[in-house]
């Protein structure tokens, strides 16, 4: 089923319509959807680099909107829609000591936020918990604003710069190289916060 997804996905990407089916794919991926939009972001910017940053912006815009869904559907129907959801990633057990975690720590939300809004973290996961858990929504949306932007800007301003041998980097390495980079980010905000 998800490789049938993926192809679907990728097929969008040669329509007319493909920055109509970004936004679409963005949008549910940040709620319920498997596939990230990078998968179509990437061949529409390798077929037209001087628009790589329209795109990222799209993808940007509709992502944060559909956090904002997925948001809701943490909040209002976290039984009905939200827990299947969860359920699919195998991220059930999870609730409990998150919401637990974010209680003690507030500090801790921006973080895991924006960790998911970055990483291969199925950012989905993270917006039916801060929905379900009624998390501050202007923090969720502004951290959801630097994550999504920072994820897609960067994948935009590579494949601008860089072309088609930068796809294989992006596609295999990139969700790796962001989990550094938020490890070190992280673990340094804790070194000055404990030293």
């Amino acid at each position: 089923m998800i490789r049938a997804l993926y192809d679907w996905t990728i097929s969008l990407a040669r329509s007319r319509h493909a920055l109509w089916a970004l936004a679409f794919v963005a949008f549910i991926e940040s709620s319920v959807f498997p596939i990230p939009p990078d998968v179509l972001m990437i061949p529409m910017i390798l077929a037209a680099p001087h628009r790589a940053f329209v795109i990222a912006g799209v993808a940007m815009v509709a992502s944060v909107a559909g956090g904002l869904a997925g948001y809701g559907i943490g909040w209002g129907l976290y039984e009905t829609v939200g827990r299947p959801v969860l359920e699919f990633y195998g991220k059930t057990g999870a609730w409990e000591t998150l919401q637990a975690r974010f209680d003690e720590d507030p500090a801790l939300v921006f973080w895991t936020i924006a960790f998911a809004g970055v990483t291969p973290f199925p950012y989905k996961v993270i917006t039916i918990f801060s929905g379900a858990a009624a998390l501050n929504l202007p923090l969720f949306i502004v951290t959801s604003i630097l994550a999504r932007g920072f994820r897609f800007f960067l994948v935009a301003a590579l494949l601008w710069k860089f072309g088609a041998p930068i796809r294989d980097f992006i596609e295999r390495r990139l969700g790796l190289m962001f989990t550094l980079f938020l490890v070190l980010l992280i673990g340094g905000f804790m070194a000055i916060r404990y030293l």
